[in-house]
């Protein structure tokens, strides 16, 4: 597996910012890690108040957002992503939006694909899918 590279910018009520880069083999127990050292640093709002300088998470980080959430081991589609997205974020997005951002990430192998075109499904992959395809 190709190293991958993350990097989390977080600001604080005083309106400073912090970086912070990880670069390797990402699991989800890393970027767990990761995440909790953002609560730490007081990133992650309980209440999803907004941020001062900062635009927050792109589309793609919150359909992945919604993708861990509500379908961590199951088979989904396009469609699915789109309902749970614009119920979870109240904002409106287009299925081809979608569409693009659940290809790219099959693309970079976080997602596995199956189907035929007009019946496309999409699935994380994780560690254990990982290994079974490597035997």
């Amino acid at each position: 597996m190709p190293a991958r590279k993350i990097r989390i910018e977080v600001y604080d009520e005083a309106g400073n910012r912090y970086t912070i880069a990880f670069e390797g083999t990402v699991t989800r127990d890393k970027a767990l890690r990761l995440l909790d050292l953002v609560e730490l640093l007081g990133g992650m709002p309980g209440s999803r108040t907004e941020w001062r300088n900062n635009p927050g998470p792109s589309k793609f980080d919150k359909i992945r957002l919604v993708i861990e959430k509500h379908f961590p081991i199951v088979w989904f589609t396009s469609r699915e992503i789109q309902t749970v997205y614009e119920k979870e974020f109240n904002e409106p997005i287009n299925i081809s939006t979608v569409s693009t951002y659940l290809g790219r990430m099959a693309d970079r192998h976080i997602l596995t694909k199956g189907g035929a075109l007009n019946n496309r499904r999409y699935r994380i992959i994780t560690e254990i899918s990982r290994l079974a395809q490597s035997y």
